[in-house]
C-alpha cells in the first residue's frame, strides 16, 4: 500500500516537473501545428530566437484568433489599427491605467466595469457631450466631480449623469 502511494506521488511529481520543464523550453518552428505556422508566419525567421514565454503567449494568441468569428476578427483588426495610430505616450498612458485598474480590489474593478457599461449604453451624442464636458473641465473641477459622484447613491448618480445641461 505504501509503495503504491509513493509510486503515485512520484508519478504526479514527474508529470508536473515535465510540464514545468516543457513550458520553459523553446518550441522549434517545425513543432508548431500547420495552423499555428500559418498564423505566425511573419515571425518564422526570428521564431527560434524568441524567449519561450513569448512563444507561448504567441501560440495562445494564435489559438484565440483561430476560435474567433469573422466579426470578432474584424473588430480585433480595427482595435489594433486604432492602437497603432496612437502615439507612444498615449499607449504608455493606457498601459499605466490598465496596470492601475488591475491593482484595484475586485469590487472596485466591477464598479468601474459597470460604469463603463453604463457609459457605452448611452446614445452617441450624450457620450460625446459628457466627453467634451470632461475634457473642458479643469483638474479641480474633475476632482470635485469625482468626489461628488462618490458621495451619491446610485440612483442619484443616474439622474445626475442623464440630465440635460
Amino acid at each position: 500500500m505504501k509503495l503504491c502511494l509513493t509510486a503515485s506521488l512520484l508519478a504526479i511529481m514527474l508529470v508536473f516537473a515535465v510540464g514545468v520543464f516543457a513550458s520553459d523550453q523553446p518550441v522549434p518552428w517545425k513543432n508548431l501545428t500547420p495552423e499555428e505556422q500559418g498564423l505566425l508566419k511573419p515571425l518564422e525567421n526570428r521564431w527560434d530566437s524568441l524567449p519561450p514565454e513569448r512563444q507561448e503567449r504567441l501560440r495562445n494568441g494564435a489559438g484565440r484568433w483561430s476560435r474567433m468569428t469573422p466579426e470578432e476578427r474584424h473588430e480585433s483588426r480595427e482595435r489594433f489599427q486604432r492602437w497603432k495610430a496612437l502615439s507612444s505616450e498615449e499607449r504608455e498612458q493606457i498601459r499605466r491605467r490598465f496596470r492601475e485598474f488591475r491593482q484595484l480590489p475586485p469590487a472596485e474593478q466591477e464598479r468601474v466595469r459597470g460604469r463603463f457599461r453604463w457609459f457605452q449604453s448611452l446614445p452617441p451624442e450624450r457620450r460625446r457631450e459628457l466627453r467634451e464636458k470632461w475634457l473642458n473641465s479643469s483638474p479641480g473641477e474633475r476632482r470635485d466631480l469625482r468626489m461628488r459622484m462618490r458621495g451619491m447613491a446610485p440612483g442619484e448618480r443616474r439622474r445626475f449623469n442623464l440630465r440635460e445641461e
